[in-house]
């Protein structure tokens, strides 16, 4: 293809705003990117979230991804911005966050309902909450957790569900994240951090809201299907020791 060809192409492109998934990421800016606040993490996705899109913490229960969120949203409310948790299921403890770090002042949590037996429900009133706080603006971070959501349930969710949110954080300067226990929801330019959570940490506190793990190591791998990546790092759990404290 001539560069008479390639030039017209981008520039159609640009008229029908298809450009920004087809080049935006190949001349991305670091203001375009919110760095999470774990400079490991921030190397394996090169320089750390795309804002404007919708990116995935993954990986098992009590493999660091409620660690990881705290640590995304402290970084964030660091530079001065706001952000947003809708909690699906009612399992965000303010407590532990404030102790690693977290100051709850800038954090608007949305608070759904405790496991119920309509769980589908659960996940279409989150996903409809999480619709309105994108749609109102002003958050540097906004965050859908669903870890405790089976994967049965997140399948039965059309694509368009995932679609529609891309959709509405494009072209703003907000990271969207969707917690869950396998990929379900990335966008085009959006990131998957897997993570894989070590045996040999055990739990701390002595009251479900305040327990945290102690010890903790996690495994993580962005997953890219344009450029796939076999890297990891080792993430180390932020909460303080006993002996630390």
């Amino acid at each position: 293809m001539t560069a008479a060809s390639v030039a017209r192409l981008e520039s159609l492109l640009r008229e029908r705003k298809l450009d920004r998934t087809t080049f935006h990421s190949f001349d991305r800016k670091p203001s375009d990117l919110a760095e999470t606040g774990l400079a490991a993490l921030d190397e394996l996705l090169d320089g750390g979230f795309p804002r404007g899109h919708l990116s995935e913490i993954v990986g098992a229960g009590s493999s660091g991804r409620t660690g990881v969120l705290t640590t995304v949203c402290g970084a964030a409310i660091a530079r001065g911005e706001f952000v947003a948790l809708v909690d699906a299921c009612d399992r965000f403890d303010p407590a532990s966050a404030a102790a690693a770090g977290l100051d709850p002042s800038s954090l608007l949590w949305i608070r759904g309902r405790e496991r119920t037996r309509d769980l589908a429900q659960t996940v279409k009133q989150a996903l409809k909450a999480m619709t309105l706080v994108l749609d109102a603006g002003g958050f540097g971070v906004v965050a859908l957790d669903l870890s405790d959501v089976p994967m049965t349930v997140l399948r039965q969710l059309p694509m368009t569900t995932w679609l529609r949110l891309s959709r509405v954080l494009e072209y703003s300067r907000t990271v969207g994240l969707v917690l869950a226990s396998e990929p379900v929801a990335r966008s085009s330019e959006g990131h998957t951090v897997a993570l894989d959570g070590n045996a040999d940490a055990c739990w701390a506190g002595d009251h479900d809201r305040s327990r945290v793990f102690q010890g903790l190591e996690s495994r993580a791998q962005v997953i890219r299907i344009r450029r796939p990546v076999d890297a990891f790092v080792t993430l180390r759990s932020i909460h303080p020791t006993p002996e630390e404290q």
